[in-house]
């Protein structure tokens, strides 16, 4: 029969044309936030891999909201103009959708790139990091400033401005990044949020800035177009953010009008404690696409094909997305259609490469 996996999947009136999404994953190799060379090379081979959605990184909604200053951005007309360009050129190269997720680093910004030792960036490079509330990230670590009406009303408008400058660069989808640590996730957790006003407290008051956030984000992308968001489901911590939590904020989202959670966990706190194998994170999935009513998508050590299907013939999920695994094998959807025995459209020069995996050359486009 048919496998799940390599069927399409319609959200409003966006088709992707398989379940498989290339997960968004940080380079820190922009300049003053706009994507290069790298970036068309890195992207084009998953468009020539025949992923059916490709995520750009996690991109900062404004300059203080990119995680390092080699993150990308999207919040002027030259960071636009860059991203125009990398999604004009993926659609010359294959049928994928492109998205890209839209982040704010909040208290987790102004650090150097991983492979030059991570840490605060020290000197007048570094910028003022913003919070819920003042809890540094690490002990040692400066203080965030606590967000202030104003604030609150800045960053919005440039979660609402990143939107429309991704839909006029080309973006099918846009990802709202509620995970793994940074600003909007520093809301929803008791851990970072010790607000005593109308957005902190209570869940529902922690919940109550993320969903403003993505309401307006949603008011302000055109309507046929979906908007997901990556979540943290737990923090790992005992009395922290969980799955509970999460499933009541999904709702909440459905409601809103989000089309996909992308679900996730972690990242906000040294102290969590996780207990990583394969497919660690597919159970947050499933129960939050049943209890929360919404589609979900799995990630988190997703690498062999006859375990993707599973996951998504199982009802788990509605997509699945790899990461590590397709910097490994950009390839790694022609593998699985051979294993699962199915047809794909392969490049037309590359369409030779192996007479065993049933394929239909397409020409790419100039």
């Amino acid at each position: 029969m048919p496998s799940t996996m390599f069927s399409p999947i319609e959200l409003r009136s966006v088709t992707i044309p398989n379940r498989i999404t290339v997960s968004p994953m940080c380079q820190y190799f922009a300049a003053d936030g706009v994507p290069g060379d790298w970036h068309i090379a890195h992207l084009g081979q998953f468009a020539m891999g025949g992923a059916g959605l490709i995520f750009v990184e996690a991109t900062g909604v404004e300059a203080d909201g990119r995680i390092t200053l080699g993150c990308t951005g999207i919040y002027d007309d030259a960071t636009e103009a860059a991203f125009a360009r990398v999604a004009a050129f993926l659609r010359t190269i294959g049928h994928a959708k492109i998205g890209i997720q839209l982040n704010h680093s909040g208290r987790k910004g102004s650090t150097v790139s991983p492979w030059e030792g991570g840490g605060m960036i020290e000197g007048d490079r570094g910028w003022q990091t913003e919070c819920a509330s003042a809890v540094p990230y690490l002990p040692g670590w400066p203080e965030p400033r606590e967000m202030d009406a104003a604030s609150l009303d800045r960053v919005k408008g440039a979660f609402v401005d990143a939107a429309r400058r991704a839909d006029r660069a080309g973006f099918d989808v846009i990802e709202i990044h509620v995970a793994h640590g940074y600003l909007l996730h520093q809301f929803l957790s008791p851990i970072t949020n010790r607000r005593d006003d109308a957005y902190g407290g209570s869940s529902k008051k922690r919940m109550r800035y993320p969903l403003e956030v993505f309401e307006a984000v949603r008011a302000a992308f055109p309507e046929e177009k979906p908007v997901f968001v990556r979540l943290s489901a737990t923090d790992w911590i005992d009395g922290a953010w969980d799955v509970d939590q999460s499933v009541v904020f999904c709702a909440g989202l459905k409601e809103l009008g989000c089309d996909l959670i992308d679900v996730s966990s972690g990242g906000l706190d040294q102290r969590q404690s996780i207990t990583v194998g394969p497919g660690y994170q597919v159970a947050f999935s499933e129960r939050i696409r049943n209890e929360a009513g919404i589609a979900t998508m799995a990630v988190g050590q997703i690498t062999d094909p006859v375990q993707a299907e599973t996951i998504l013939s199982s009802g788990q999920a509605d997509l699945v997305a790899l990461a590590r695994g397709m910097l490994w094998n950009p390839r790694w959807v022609w593998h699985a259609a051979l294993a699962l025995g199915e047809e794909i459209e392969l490049p037309a020069p590359y369409a030779r490469c192996n007479p065993a995996l049933r394929s239909k050359p397409f020409v790419t486009r100039s």
